[in-house]
């Protein structure tokens, strides 16, 4: 059992776990009865990133999990759950976007919420849960991790007391995520932080479209005298040319307003607004065949606010709004987006403390993994 538990460690535990704990993992490679492969390394190396705040990264000699080129969430057939350091789907954690054609990465941040706070430990509560995401997607037999090189990168170092300097730091984070060439995967946080990731990916790509699943437009223009929270991060957009107006979709919109016709802004942008009673008792699926053929083959970032699923799913959210979206109806929306030029993805306001049994975070959890299998060049079983 000792070195069973051992041979799991060697998994997960990063170089800088110590001299002690690479002889023990030496040991239990020469004590354990599985292949070889299961403890091969890899030659990757870390390099730092300002304005990141991260686990530690695994270094020259991190593992490449089960045999394969990539990194491979491991099985609990042979890794406890519970055992290792708590990162997205137990995927090593690296330092930089670097070498990784995808990353997680957490942002955690609530100071732009008008209601409930909380958001700030949604990304821990998602990497936590996410121990129940496994490797393949049985359904759309989509096998992301041998296709793509995916790592968690940990989490930007934001500023909880200055939200304008959060964004900076966020905003400056990401450009050097894009730049690499990596497709972010993030984990909110509330979604002012949507507007700097923006500003990084529209810099390299230009202005993008926007598939954006929510209650609320977020189109607000200030709030208490401010232009930036999580009500207005896509005016901010449109207003410094970060999306391409043209190709934006917002659906499950819903709930009472302060305006007699609270989506004319979007109209007016070119926004198409999709509310939640569009969608209601039907499938998705000829929605998003549209959808389709609005983006075409530009660029696409993809934004999923948790509180545009019904709170009756995902209770754990700050702003809840009732008679929202299906847990069906978001994989309906996410798996739609297959074949789109998806260059950025997001899952925010996930708000653990309103939702003790961590179901929310659990779904929030899967729909990034849903997310990551509808990235551009991945493989199908």
């Amino acid at each position: 059992m000792r070195r069973l538990l051992w041979a799991g460690c060697s998994q997960l535990l990063p170089r800088e776990a110590g001299l002690h704990a690479r002889k023990l993992s030496a040991a239990a490679a020469a004590a354990t009865p599985w292949p070889p492969a299961l403890l091969a390394t890899s030659g990757s190396s870390p390099s730092a990133s300002a304005g990141l705040l991260r686990h530690p990264a695994p270094g020259r000699g991190a593992p490449r999990r089960w045999g394969s080129q990539f990194n491979v969430p491991p099985s609990a057939q042979f890794v406890a759950r519970p055992v290792g350091v708590c990162s997205m789907m137990k995927l090593p954690v690296q330092a930089s976007a670097e070498g990784l054609d995808a990353a997680f990465v957490g942002v955690p941040l609530d100071t732009g919420t008008s209601n409930r706070p909380g958001a700030r430990f949604g990304p821990r509560q998602i990497r936590a849960e996410s121990v129940m995401v496994r490797r393949y997607n049985a359904s759309t037999g989509a096998a992301p991790f041998d296709s793509l090189q995916v790592a968690d990168i940990g989490d930007v170092n934001v500023n909880l007391y200055n939200l304008p300097d959060s964004c900076r730091l966020i905003r400056e984070s990401y450009q050097k995520i894009v730049a690499s060439g990596c497709v972010p995967l993030t984990l909110g946080g509330d979604h002012t932080i949507t507007y700097p990731i923006l500003q990084a990916v529209a810099e390299k790509h230009g202005p993008v479209g926007l598939v954006h699943v929510d209650a609320h437009t977020d189109t607000g223009d200030r709030a208490l005298g401010e232009k930036i929270y999580h009500g207005t991060p896509f005016r901010r957009c449109v207003e410094e040319r970060l999306l391409d107006c043209s190709r934006v979709v917002q659906i499950g919109i819903r709930g009472s307003s302060y305006d007699p016709d609270p989506y004319k802004y979007c109209r007016d942008q070119g926004f198409r607004v999709v509310p939640a009673e569009e969608c209601w008792s039907k499938s998705l699926v000829p929605l998003m065949g549209e959808v389709r053929k609005q983006m075409g083959d530009k660029p696409v970032y993809l934004s999923f606010d948790t509180d545009g699923l019904d709170p009756a799913y995902a209770p754990g959210t700050g702003t809840p709004e009732i008679a929202g979206l299906t847990p069906a109806q978001a994989l309906e929306i996410i798996r739609g987006c297959k074949g789109l030029n998806v260059v950025g993805c997001d899952l925010v306001e996930v708000a653990p403390m309103y939702d003790i049994s961590g179901n929310t975070a659990l779904l929030g959890a899967n729909l990034l993994f849903e997310m990551l299998c509808v990235l551009p060049g991945v493989k199908t079983m």
